[in-house]
């Protein structure tokens, strides 16, 4: 599976209950749009990836859960824990119009809007104000993802995206 074939969508991060069921950290907007995106392929990029179906999943308090088909109580899906979610590409809506899914701005080239090249975009994340992105060059950066006022353009067919954004910072 190449990077750009699927998406990172969310984490297996623990067990629920005693009948097979996980808890599942999703980074889809909201967080329940993780369970219309299926099959599943759960792993790591070490330990490789399977396709998973998803029998039954729900919003619960905070969180999913999800039943995953072949695992009946809590000890056989304890070796799923930690394990990451992707689904592929072509299972997820099309963007709108600047907007982007941030498996696409991972490894873009960050560049201030006079031209000194930061470095590349590593990961973002969400502190619940804002995104942010973490550039990593000659040093790692945080910038936050605040479209106009600091990430001014973002050019996908060019790997580039402009930001107004002190370099010494």
């Amino acid at each position: 599976m190449s990077d750009r074939s699927a998406v990172l969508v969310g984490r297996i991060s623990g067990i629920y209950g005693v009948r097979g069921w996980v808890k599942v950290y999703s980074y889809t907007q909201p967080r329940e749009n993780i369970l219309s995106y299926l099959p599943w392929q759960v792993g790591s990029e070490d330990g490789g990836w399977r396709i998973m179906k998803v029998v039954e999943g729900r919003s619960q308090g905070k969180g999913i859960v999800a039943h995953l088909e072949g695992f009946n109580d809590r000890d056989e899906v304890r070796s799923l824990i930690g394990l990451d979610i992707k689904v592929g590409r072509d299972q997820l809506p099309q963007a709108a119009e600047d907007e982007y899914y941030w498996a696409d701005l991972v490894g873009l080239q960050v560049e201030t809007i006079d031209g000194v090249v930061l470095g590349k975009i590593d990961h973002l994340y969400d502190t619940g104000a804002n995104d942010v992105v973490v550039v990593q060059g000659d040093r790692e950066r945080l910038i936050p993802f605040v479209r106009g006022d600091v990430i001014t353009d973002i050019d996908l067919d060019n790997g580039v995206m402009l930001v107004d954004w002190d370099p010494e910072f």
